[in-house]
């Protein structure tokens, strides 16, 4: 029973030191999130200033696959080349170890003043840099915290006789040292925590310094694989050069490392004068020296990685996201923009759609590929939708919240209108030729005016998206009663056309206005895309149209 209550104590102070990592990352992006993109960018003109870019970013974010993520953002847009992106990276691998070096001296003691300075911070008004840098703060502090939980839990560990068997049977081969931490970084996603853990142990006499440092490059190793295992883009050849190369490079690292640990753990321990120091520094060294090895040959490398990874041939896939940045993700006030962007897209495939419905009317066929953009339009509302739930809602205000349920709201409504056009529309609308009797000249024309003017109300739909304008709202509201009275009086007109008796046959009626009823459905789903949203919001929109109860019987009465 203590065994299993030592091992739930361990757990929960590695999750605790994880998620004081993690309110590092996001305190420090909600800060300056913005920030670092642009000084990242800026700094991608050369591999030195890339390099150091790299180490300055992920030692303030505590995460080189939020930098990497960031890079791999502008590299799939064709603005950094693959060389300095690679540069980067290396960088990225340097920044991790800061924290580390900073953790292995004995500060545990400021971790309550830390977590006090943090909530003072945080109790700021939300938004504010103030109030995000003390959500990093908080985060550095429950740091400390773990790591001394963790040195504490260790301590009993190293007069364990089955412990210590068990980590000696594991310390005969350093390769299974490596492959352990290496699967231990992945699962855990930092290699941050997992070398303070590997101090912990190695600061108790738990693992032999030489096992220590496999540990580390298990470390290394693990942390390198993550974007490529997990990373975007994973079916285009040319969006996992820098992941691989990150890896070769850490893979080339460890083949000529491992054959030095015997002599490096004897000179780092006696160098550093205490295990846990040794680590860190061997954790730097290591690579520091992939860095200096690598800066110089990063032009004949990334040639390497091009010809074995080619640009693979330019796909047209309209069904592509264009806007949706992962990069932004960080930052997700700036990702709504792009969701928005890319919600745009998707009024324009409606509006291609409506033109081959109004082509298709008379004809014997749609126009070619009009069918297939009910598709398009599909999958372009998934992978917006997808892109917002992986947001970190918690770093957004009530207005952001608003906004992400308006585009929400506006790709769904977008999407049901596609259904409708697709699946109703277009089959009606390729019925008309086959009548018996054809569809009087003068009604086609009538349903292509409407046509047009739904196209029209589209439009003004995707501007009023971006604008939200409530007279452009009320406007594009109107169109409702609009539609509803051409109906109204479509219907009044075939009837009375049917009466005297008219040359239009039944089916031709019938299918008539089939088809009127399907634009005014496509219409109300428009309006409710855009204009809805914004007439609430101004307290213009009624929450039903039933009349009150009772005011029936108050006209009877008067009446």
């Amino acid at each position: 029973m203590p065994f299993i209550l030592t091992l739930i104590s361990l757990a929960g102070s590695i999750a605790l030191l994880l998620w004081g990592t993690r309110m590092v990352q996001t305190g420090v992006q909600r800060a300056f999130g913005p920030r670092l993109r642009v000084a990242l960018g800026h700094a991608l003109s050369n591999r030195v200033k890339a390099f150091l870019a790299g180490m300055g970013v992920t030692a303030a974010l505590q995460s080189s696959t939020a930098t990497g993520l960031m890079v791999a953002g502008f590299a799939g847009r064709g603005l950094v080349g693959l060389v300095p992106a690679l540069a980067v990276m290396l960088g990225a691998n340097v920044g991790t170890t800061l924290i580390v070096q900073l953790l292995s001296f004995d500060i545990a003691a400021v971790s309550p003043m830390l977590v006090l300075a943090g909530f003072i911070m945080f109790r700021r008004p939300p938004g504010s840099a103030v109030h995000d840098l003390g959500r990093a703060v908080i985060g550095l502090g429950l740091m400390l915290l773990a790591l001394r939980q963790l040195l504490e839990l260790m301590a009993p560990l190293e007069h364990s006789d089955t412990m210590r068997e068990l980590l000696r049977l594991v310390s005969v081969v350093p390769l299974v040292d490596v492959l352990l931490a290496a699967v231990l970084t992945w699962a855990m996603h930092s290699s941050v925590a997992v070398v303070l853990l590997v101090m912990s142990l190695a600061t108790h006499g738990i693992v032999t310094p030489e096992a220590a440092f496999a540990l580390v490059l298990g470390a290394n190793l693990g942390s390198a694989a993550n974007p490529l295992l997990e990373g975007a883009g994973r079916d285009d050849p040319a969006a996992r050069r820098m992941p691989l190369g990150n890896l070769l490079n850490r893979v080339v690292g460890l083949a000529v490392a491992m054959p030095l640990l015997p002599w490096l753990s004897g000179w780092l321990v006696e160098a550093a004068g205490d295990p846990a120091r040794a680590v860190a520094l061997f954790h730097t060294g290591f690579n520091l020296a992939l860095a200096a090895a690598f800066l110089p040959l990063l032009t004949p490398y990334a040639a390497l990685l091009r010809r074995w990874l080619p640009d693979r041939p330019a796909a047209a896939d309209p069904a592509r996201p264009l806007y949706l940045d992962p990069m932004a993700q960080l930052t997700p006030a700036i990702a709504l923009g792009c969701a928005a962007r890319e919600a745009l897209r998707m009024a324009d495939v409606l509006e291609e759609l409506l033109a081959g419905a109004r082509e298709a009317l008379g004809a014997r066929r749609a126009p070619q590929g009009t069918k297939e953009l009910d598709e398009v339009l599909a999958r372009l509302a998934t992978a917006i939708r997808s892109y917002l739930a992986a947001l970190d809602t918690e770093s957004l205000h009530d207005s952001d919240h608003r906004r992400m349920q308006e585009i929400v709201s506006f790709v769904t409504q977008l999407d049901q209108a596609g259904s409708v056009a697709r699946r109703i529309l277009l089959p009606h609308a390729g019925e008309v030729w086959k009548q018996d009797q054809p569809m009087p000249a003068g009604s086609l024309e009538e349903l292509r005016r409407l046509l047009d003017r739904l196209g029209s109300n589209l439009r003004t739909a995707a501007s009023l998206f971006m604008t939200e304008d409530p007279r452009a709202a009320r406007l594009l509201a109107e169109e409702k009663a609009v539609f509803r009275e051409v109906e109204a009086e479509m219907v009044r007109s075939h009837l009375e056309r049917l009466r005297e008796g008219g040359r239009e046959s039944v089916a031709a009626n019938a299918l008539h206005l089939d088809l009127l009823r399907d634009i005014k459905q496509i219409n109300s789903h428009i309006v409710a895309a855009a204009a809805y949203p914004v007439l609430e919001r101004n307290g213009e929109l009624l929450p039903s149209r039933l009349a009150p109860r009772g005011s029936h019987e108050e006209k009877i009465a008067v009446s």
